[in-house]
């Protein structure tokens, strides 16, 4: 019995329920010739003609890829509609889709396919925009999770094996047990046996994401028809889509909103920042600590006779003050632990003079404020990016988006350069230096070298040089004594956002928004060691005391610590709502502090990585912070044109012991000083600190939200400026507080 030409022999893929209408329309002069030929070649026939007239139809329309995958399927073998279904019945799992389960079986036979499609995953991510990175950071680890158990599971030990050790660094800041814990799986029967893996396995991965982020992570997998990733998505993620704005703004290290599984912890910061660290003071060399001793002795020699004659009574002796000073603290970096170069007679001076600042030093507490001197830069017209000051406060710098740095001298002096005639050869000494030296100075130097607005600069301890970073992607070291360019540093490959001097002057670090942290030596042109791990922009960086460690600020609202020599991260420090802009360690090395656009202060214990309070009063972006160098109190520079002072060892176990720099015990406070700080707080506010705003008075815009800020109980005090937001806050040696910033005209809108 034959076939019309509408009924082919057998139902196929390619039966459609309007080909009978098609023909028709295709076919109206030859339509009885078709059909009489389809009767008589038995169906074969009339199964080409129907391909051939819906190509032609598509191609009509303009279908052209349906086109294209018709006639492909159309040279292909036709397999029955009843086989095809039993091939995309699922078998295993009722909730997974048929299409998945088929692309996952044409996966299998491929050993590499998780690792290619986790590293294109990871990339993808990786490189998405900041404003969804976070939540979609936050399926990276279940999925890496479930890739490395199937791998188990499926007897690929070796792939298995590389997939762990090539992408667990990526997780082992927020789940170092869970890492190690499944790393010891390395057999089949490991994965029914192992406890974890089972909590993983019978239990769904829960988080909230975004409508956005949730749609591109899965058309990424689909377009690249990662099927294996999106069965464990599928059957082991529970991803709870939130319709409207995206939940946050801006990330830390993963989303805020990952629940993870039910009863086992989502997050293991904790355990990540038990890394040892050694926060001690680094070792000197014995040698130059005996040559210091004899300089203090002969300095002692002479103060005595000289008390003696004055007052016949002998002053302390700064030898004594430098031992107390030197005691040895415990867990301290090892002498030659960091490569120094050798010390020379300069550096005894130095640590000389330390001492006698040590000993003029003023004594900082909730009851001894400290001094702020205020240094105003007017008509910058908003082109002041940066300003550094000199740790003698001889000099002050400051960077411009016209790519040039300006030096003042804060003496009254002028500063004079060499002459454009110099002779080297005659140049034998620093008097013949002089000679060769401008006869008349100016009070300004301007340092042209840069191709793009200067974002950073940091002067060294001998103030013989500064540093300066650009959005040029360099950073470059000027002689202080020639105003001249000496080294060009490149390897970054983005603006370069800031720059620091090393304790010991001969290392500087370097932050980009490339979002990574570079060390560097002042005798190499690239760099030693590159810190890699920000999901955004690094934005500040400051050294430890000793050396040995690096702290970061990033826009991805954390702060991290490295260690210089290994160059990874071993401590993270994640609580802010928004970019960290600034961050400050204490003399002692063992508290960090860190601020930016959440407009608050946090203070950390470097030692357990943990946040030891929050302190909060200033109303806008946060910019600087510096301890004094005691490390009794902290203060912060704001763009809300205030300095305000905190008090560090408030509510927290420092409190109990509060020790200055010299050894001398400190922390009982006396009645008195207690009256006379509850008098000072009485007189604040009889002079109109805390008087009510009337409301005849007139407000500017953004008041109310400013006078809405609680003052935290470690809040000292506030310095308020006339329209100069703070850039640059600095203590001296003898805890005088330095201040700079740009002024700032009001408006005609705002008056």
């Amino acid at each position: 019995m034959s076939k019309s030409p509408s009924q082919p022999a057998e139902d196929g893929v390619k039966t459609e329920s309007d080909m009978s209408g098609q023909q028709q329309v295709s076919q109206s002069q030859s339509g009885q010739n078709a059909t009489t030929n389809g009767q008589q070649s038995g169906g074969t026939h009339s199964s080409q003609e129907l391909d051939h007239i819906v190509a032609q139809y598509l191609q009509k329309k303009g279908y052209r890829q349906t086109e294209a995958m018709l006639r492909r399927e159309a040279s292909s073998k036709t397999i029955p509609l009843s086989e095809m279904s039993s091939r995309f019945r699922p078998q295993d799992d009722p909730s997974m889709s048929d299409h998945v389960l088929f692309y996952s079986e044409a996966e299998a036979g491929n050993p590499d396919a998780y690792d290619i499609s986790y590293k294109s995953l990871r990339g993808w991510i990786e490189n998405s925009l900041d404003w969804y990175k976070p939540e979609l950071r936050s399926v990276l680890f279940p999925v890496f999770v479930h890739s490395y158990l199937d791998l188990i599971s499926k007897k690929l030990y070796e792939q298995a094996k590389h997939f762990m050790d090539t992408y667990k660094h990526d997780h082992l800041e927020l789940h170092t047990p869970d890492i190690n814990r499944l790393a010891t799986i390395t057999n089949e029967s490991h994965v029914q046996e192992n406890e974890l893996a089972q909590i993983y396995r019978q239990n769904k991965y829960i988080m909230r994401m975004s409508s956005v982020p949730f749609e591109l992570f899965l058309n990424y997998l689909q377009d690249n028809k990662f099927m294996l990733l999106l069965r464990i998505v599928n059957q082991y993620l529970n991803i709870q889509v939130a319709h409207g704005k995206l939940r946050k703004s801006k990330g830390t290290i993963e989303s805020d909103d990952v629940i993870g599984i039910v009863g086992h912890a989502a997050q293991q910061l904790d355990a990540f920042n038990e890394q040892e660290v050694q926060l001690g003071k680094l070792q000197t060399d014995n040698n130059f600590k005996e040559e210091v001793e004899q300089a203090l002795k002969e300095e002692d020699a002479k103060r005595a006779s000289a008390d003696v004659v004055m007052n016949g009574e002998p002053s302390v002796s700064l030898l004594e003050t430098y031992k107390k000073a030197q005691q040895e603290v415990p867990n301290g970096p090892a002498f030659g632990d960091i490569p120094m170069p050798p010390y020379r007679g300069t550096d005894v001076q130095a640590e000389v003079q330390a001492i006698k600042d040590i000993q003029k030093r003023l004594v900082l507490n909730s009851t001894s404020l400290p001094s702020v001197c205020c240094y105003t830069f007017h008509n910058t017209h908003d082109s002041l990016n940066c300003i550094s000051m000199s740790e003698d406060s001889s000099l002050i710098a400051g960077g411009f988006s016209e790519s040039y740095v300006k030096i003042w001298s804060l003496k009254g002096e002028k500063l004079r350069s060499l002459k454009n005639n110099i002779t080297p050869a005659k140049v034998n000494d620093y008097a013949d230096l002089n000679v060769q030296k401008e006869r008349h100075g100016s009070t300004v130097k301007r340092l042209v070298g840069h191709s793009g607005p200067v974002y950073g600069l940091s002067f060294s301890h001998d103030n013989k040089y500064l540093l300066s970073c650009s959005e040029d992607k360099t950073a470059r070291l000027w002689n202080t004594v020639t105003f001249s360019n000496v080294v060009v540093y490149k390897g970054h490959n983005y603006p370069v956002w800031d720059v620091e001097f090393g304790p010991y002057g001969f290392y500087f670090a370097t932050a980009s928004h490339d979002r990574t942290a570079r060390l560097w030596s002042c005798d190499h042109i690239h760099p030693l060691r590159i810190f890699a791990g920000h999901l955004s922009d690094v934005d500040t960086v400051k050294f430890h005391p000793n050396s040995k460690y690096l702290v970061t600020g990033s826009s991805d609202r954390t702060a991290r610590l490295w260690d210089v020599q290994k160059g990874a991260s071993v401590r993270v420090f994640a609580g802010h709502q928004g970019s960290v802009k600034t961050v400050a360690v204490s003399p002692d090395g063992k508290l960090m502090a860190s601020a930016g656009e959440d407009k608050t202060v946090m203070l950390w214990d470097l030692g357990s990585g943990k946040r030891m309070k929050t302190m909060t009063g200033h109303t806008d972006f946060i910019y600087s912070l510096d301890f004094s160098s005691d490390g009794n109190v902290l203060v912060s520079g704001s763009a809300d044109c205030t300095v305000r002072v905190w008090d560090v060892k408030r509510d927290t176990p420092y409190a109990l012991s509060v020790k200055d720099m010299d050894g001398v015990d400190r922390s009982n406070v006396s009645s008195d000083s207690l009256a006379k700080r509850m008098k000072m707080d009485k007189d604040a506010k009889l002079n109109g600190k805390d008087k009510p705003v009337k409301k005849d008075d007139k407000v500017k815009d953004g008041d109310d939200s400013k006078k809405s800020v609680t003052e935290s109980k470690d809040h000292l005090a506030s310095f308020p400026t006339k329209q100069t937001p703070i850039y640059k806050v600095q203590f001296t040696k003898r805890n005088l507080c330095l201040a700079a910033g740009a002024f700032t005209p009001v408006s005609g809108a705002d008056i």
